[in-house]
């Protein structure tokens, strides 16, 4: 059953973003929700396209899915490298950085099956992948100079464990990352529970690209877009297409995960046309609630179930979050009806996880800060890999030559600082921590950590349940507590998801013996 609605925490907070070129992107005004659900039906788009589930990796499809390929204990090939495709109206071809022939491919398993993936590198620079959001062993996570060296051009790399949860995950490089994950090199991982049954399982990946009309890559980064809300796309897609009609049953209950995956927007996430309720946030489920909207910043998930209408009915996924309702992308029903029942979607299955003793926690403030300088470290220590090599040096691709912010007063990584810094936190395996987040900063922080999902207990600005999650969105001059058990032993990344951010200071590591 539904079960009742959680608790939920104060009162939203508000934020800006330019305007992105074919979209309705100025922030200076939200939307309310209610008020463009109580306006009247939407102007019907154009004929729907086909639909394709599954198959060989070729796109992006013009049906808007997503290829999907199943690796659940199969050992898989990602080759990174160069495969240029043809955005919106563009007038030619931008040459993407992709693990397959199409954007963001999917790959499934079942809880239980293993991972086997060997990465070979055919880019012109080394990269790595980092599974976000898997609670995988440390010498699989994928960042380079603190659980691997770098996988240099030609180089191939193997990862192999196998996924702890059932969830929504996506991977994507961990260094140069504004520039690889600009380039569009990330997927998606779907770890299955076979304990719930959907009538159709949608993934929609949401990015940005910054590219100009003849389809060449404007920069990356900008100095401006580092020191403030960073550098916006210039043309919003979902699953790399603008704005795209996905077919989908009738009267069914569908299943749809959305994955932001761009450097840099914040989205206010809601349906128009049917209700939605919440599944899941950042793979980890929630006792199903009534969907408003939610705010989804850079390299958060949310799972949501939704009813579909009766045949040519649609549901037009939206972003709020803008002076007018911007539509992502349009859910097409068709065919006959596949339910009649009343729309009750039972829970996820509640993953195996320690639960934070909050009584006895270590107690740790983080304050996300602007810093011009970089932090002198005296004597940095080495890392240890798992294979027994020890790391002391980054190079010149993971660091940068701009410090513009801080966590806790630290910032990292910087160029002519090239040495690891010491880490944030120490921890001994199975201690419960408590972290307060505290933003001093005008600009919204996505803050991610590594190797652990962590228990979001209280935020004095944003409006949301207490959760499981993997990213938090930590509004301006706001403080957000979160928990979580120091059970995975190794060295794993802590930083803001604003690409910009971590790769001009906002990153540090800590450590968990």
């Amino acid at each position: 059953m539904m079960g009742v609605r959680p608790p939920f925490l104060p009162l939203k907070g508000g934020g800006r973003e330019p305007k992105a070129r074919g979209w309705a992107a100025d922030n200076d005004v939200r939307c309310n929700r209610r008020t463009v659900l109580s306006g009247g039906g939407m102007m019907l788009a154009a004929s729907l396209l086909g639909c394709q589930k599954t198959g060989s990796l070729s796109g992006p499809s013009a049906s808007g899915r997503l290829p999907e390929m199943r690796i659940g204990g199969i050992p898989a090939a990602f080759n990174a490298a160069e495969h240029p495709f043809r955005l919106g109206d563009n007038s030619a071809a931008t040459p993407a950085w992709l693990y397959g022939d199409a954007p963001f491919p999917v790959y499934r398993m079942r809880l239980g099956e293993s991972l086997d993936v060997t990465l070979t590198n055919r880019l012109t620079e080394h990269t790595s992948i980092h599974w976000h959001g898997v609670r995988g062993p440390n010498a699989m996570d994928g960042v380079p100079y603190v659980t691997q060296l770098p996988v240099q051009p030609g180089e191939s790399f193997n990862y192999r464990f196998t996924p702890p949860d059932a969830g929504t995950y996506f991977f994507h490089p961990h260094c140069d990352t504004a520039a690889q994950l600009g380039r569009g090199l990330a997927g998606v991982l779907i770890v299955d529970d076979e304990s719930t049954a959907f009538d159709d399982d949608i993934v929609c990946v949401l990015k940005d690209w910054r590219v100009a009309k003849d389809g060449s890559f404007l920069p990356f980064v900008t100095t401006e877009g580092a020191g403030r809300g960073g550098t916006f796309g210039t043309l919003r897609t979902v699953n790399g297409l603008v704005a795209p009609n996905i077919a989908v049953p009738a009267g069914a209950d569908i299943r749809v995960r959305l994955l932001n995956v761009d450097s840099t927007r914040v989205s206010d996430f809601g349906v128009q046309g049917a209700q939605g309720l919440v599944l899941a946030i950042d793979g980890n489920p929630v006792q199903p609630f009534a969907l408003d909207t939610w705010r989804l910043g850079p390299a958060m998930r949310m799972d949501i179930a939704l009813r579909t209408p009766q045949a040519g009915g649609r549901i037009v996924l939206t972003d709020f979050f803008a002076a007018e309702p911007v539509t992502l992308a349009t859910l097409v029903a068709a065919g006959a009806p596949k339910r009649g029942d009343a729309f009750a979607p039972v829970a996820l299955s509640t993953p195996k996880r320690a639960e934070p003793d909050l009584a006895n926690a270590e107690g740790h403030e983080l304050k996300l800060s602007a810093s011009a300088a970089a932090t002198d470290y005296p004597a940095p220590a080495s890392i240890q890999l798992a294979d027994g090599r020890r790391i002391d040096l980054l190079d010149s691709l993971c660091s940068t030559a701009q410090t513009l912010w801080a966590i806790d007063g630290k910032t990292w990584p910087q160029m002519g600082h090239e040495n690891l810094p010491p880490p944030l936190m120490s921890f001994t395996r199975g201690t419960s921590v408590r972290i307060e987040l505290a933003n001093t900063t005008p600009h919204v922080h996505p803050m991610h950590l590594h190797g652990h999902s962590f228990k979001v207990l209280s935020a004095s600005k944003l409006k949301r349940p207490v959760h499981w999650a993997d990213t938090v969105l930590v509004m301006p001059d706001e403080r957000v507590e979160i928990a979580f058990v120091a059970d995975n032993p190794g060295n794993w990344m802590i930083h803001c998801h604003i690409v910009e951010h971590q790769d001009t200071g906002m990153m540090g590591w800590f450590r968990v013996v």
